[in-house]
């Protein structure tokens, strides 16, 4: 069982591992959203938005909802956003140690 929880994390990590995944995660942090809101909000082309969203969708990262002739895309789970969000806290507390060790190192000159 371990190894295929293992698995399946490698292959969450590996889907997120996509700049434009997370932007598309961070834009649908406050709820639901076309593919045109999400081109209009991140400035990338369409076609490149729904590839991306057919990879989440297929990890079941995102769901959708479909009303008329739209499709609302939403983060199928929270706690996705809260990982995410974890992970850019340690990220933001990484940059800030190297550029304290750059600011002693710098001194020491």
């Amino acid at each position: 069982m371990t190894t295929r929880i293992s698995e399946l994390h490698a292959e969450i990590c590996r889907t997120l591992g996509s700049a434009a995944r997370i932007d598309i995660l961070n834009a649908l942090r406050d709820g639901e959203k076309t593919v045109g809101e999400l081109t209009e909000a991140l400035g990338l082309r369409q076609a490149n938005i729904s590839q991306h969203l057919a990879v989440l969708r297929q990890r079941r990262v995102v769901a959708t909802r479909k009303e008329g002739t739209n499709i609302y895309y939403r983060v199928s789970n929270p706690k996705i956003i809260q990982a995410c969000e974890l992970m850019r806290q340690v990220l933001l507390e990484q940059l800030k140690e190297g550029e304290v060790l750059t600011k002693l190192a710098t001194r020491k000159r």
